[in-house]
């Protein structure tokens, strides 16, 4: 029970929400979602965390940048189907097509990556 309710706590923020939009779409960097939703880098770091602790997201570092993205291979089946319902329900939503737009110019930044955050703690341990 108290997994169920992690996860539907997870999905009640309307950010988290829009990060889970742009991350169907392609992986992303902790710098991008942040130009996609304008959004401050602990804040960014906080919802991404967040769904990644409810088993929505995967978290992989590239050199310097900390890129999440959703995790297909791992999430169960209702992480599963709360997503494609997320997806279907978000198809014709303004804002949600409109951070998708912001996604496709959002760029790595600068040579230094993202600015640190904490790494998520392995869930799995």
């Amino acid at each position: 029970m108290r997994k169920l309710a992690e996860t539907f706590k997870a999905l009640s923020d309307e950010t988290r929400l829009r990060i889970l939009n742009i991350l169907t779409e392609r992986e992303c960097c902790v710098c991008e979602v942040m130009q996609v939703l304008d959004l401050s880098q602990s804040r960014a770091s906080r919802h991404l965390i967040a769904l990644y602790d409810a088993g929505f997201l995967k978290f992989r570092r590239q050199g310097l940048w900390a890129l999440y993205s959703i995790d297909w291979e791992n999430m169960d089946k209702l992480h599963i189907n709360l997503t494609g319902v997320l997806n279907d329900a978000l198809k014709d939503d303004q804002t949600a097509a409109r951070d998708r737009q912001k996604l496709a110019t959002a760029v790595k930044i600068g040579l230094t990556g993202c600015a640190p955050g904490r790494a998520p703690v392995d869930r799995k341990n």
